[in-house]
């Protein structure tokens, strides 16, 4: 095929698909073990300095914050990132441990830009930022998902996205138009939340799946968290509600509000309060810093941030769902 056009951006990692085919051939167990561990086994074991990482969904919706803290607490540095996150992504740019972004979106939502991500990029502490759509991010981890080395789209074309990003435009062989074509995008970890699983890695989502089942058959180590841990058979009972299956996962962790302060589809509502206390600390370094000191680095595990959000607030937000429906 013809390039007849190159996006300025830099490619992160080169897809090698049969690198990834080997690694999951050789490296990836079949085996229906438990995998029930802590976030900070999962992270200890699967999480390593400047590692290709991705987090999902996007907004404050199933976004895997138990584990995401834990990253920060471990020291975890120079990593790269690739997703379409807004507290999570916040909260590593705010730390300072994030290298270089594989991204579609950084924001507030209603509260507008990112001051964690302006900073982080204007002083050079991230040092590459590559653009995608919301749609692209996710055909690429559709492309390795599939065994192939890039995905064609009309997607993109004709965008300052697609000339930010590492996409080409080519002709195609078939017809002579241009198409884009995003090249496939394989993590080394994936971490996801969901609704429940078992112990050993059978997941079920409700609501919005996002790109789940994409990322999940995209990462060479995928760590779950789970609002709720239930016995193998009750994932059997419904079958076609498992998105994720045992063979993808590497560790399952029961992470009960995991996507706090974020929302949980059907279970309980985002802490609009605490999205807020954020977004005002997060306005200078300082406060940023002490944000992280009082709800990541002086808390030893998930339970402890759960003790300190409190019983009651948890409850409200359980309430509010309840109220809405």
């Amino acid at each position: 095929m013809r390039v007849i056009e190159s996006g300025i951006g830099e490619l992160i990692q080169i897809p090698d698909m049969n690198a990834f085919r080997e690694w999951n051939r050789t490296q990836k167990s079949r085996k229906l073990v438990d995998k029930l561990m802590t976030e900070q086994e999962a992270i200890r074991r699967f999480v390593y300095d400047g590692c290709y990482i991705g987090t999902e969904l996007y907004g404050t919706v199933r976004c895997p914050m138990s584990l995401v803290r834990e990253v920060i607490r471990q020291g975890i540095k120079d990593l790269r990132v690739a997703g379409q996150g807004v507290t999570e992504l916040d909260l590593w740019l705010a730390a300072g441990i994030v290298k270089t972004l594989d991204i579609t979106y950084i924001g507030l939502e209603v509260y507008g830009v990112s001051s964690a991500l302006r900073r982080a990029v204007e002083s050079g502490q991230v040092e590459k930022v590559v653009e995608w759509s919301n749609g692209g991010i996710s055909w690429r981890f559709k492309a390795a998902a599939m065994g192939v080395p890039f995905l064609p789209v009309r997607s993109m074309l004709g965008s300052d996205t697609f000339k930010y990003s590492a996409a080409k435009i080519v002709e195609c062989p078939f017809t002579g138009e241009k198409v884009a074509l995003l090249p496939a995008l394989i993590l080394d970890v994936g971490l996801i939340h969901v609704h429940r699983a078992d112990r050993y890695g059978n997941c079920q989502i409700e609501g919005i799946t996002g790109f789940a089942l994409e990322m999940a058959r995209a990462s060479k180590r995928l760590i779950i968290s789970a609002e709720e841990i239930v016995p193998t058979e009750e994932i059997r009972r419904y079958p076609d509600r498992t998105v994720i299956p045992y063979y993808l996962v590497d560790a399952v962790v029961h992470a009960p509000f995991g996507s706090h302060p974020g929302e949980m589809a059907y279970r309980y509502c985002r802490d609009e309060p605490e999205i807020k206390a954020w977004v005002e600390a997060s306005k200078t370094e300082e406060g940023a810093r002490a944000y992280l000191k009082e709800w990541v680095y002086d808390l030893p595990d998930h339970q402890a941030y759960l003790k300190k959000v409190g019983r009651e607030r948890l409850d409200r937000l359980v309430e509010g769902r309840e109220r809405r429906e």
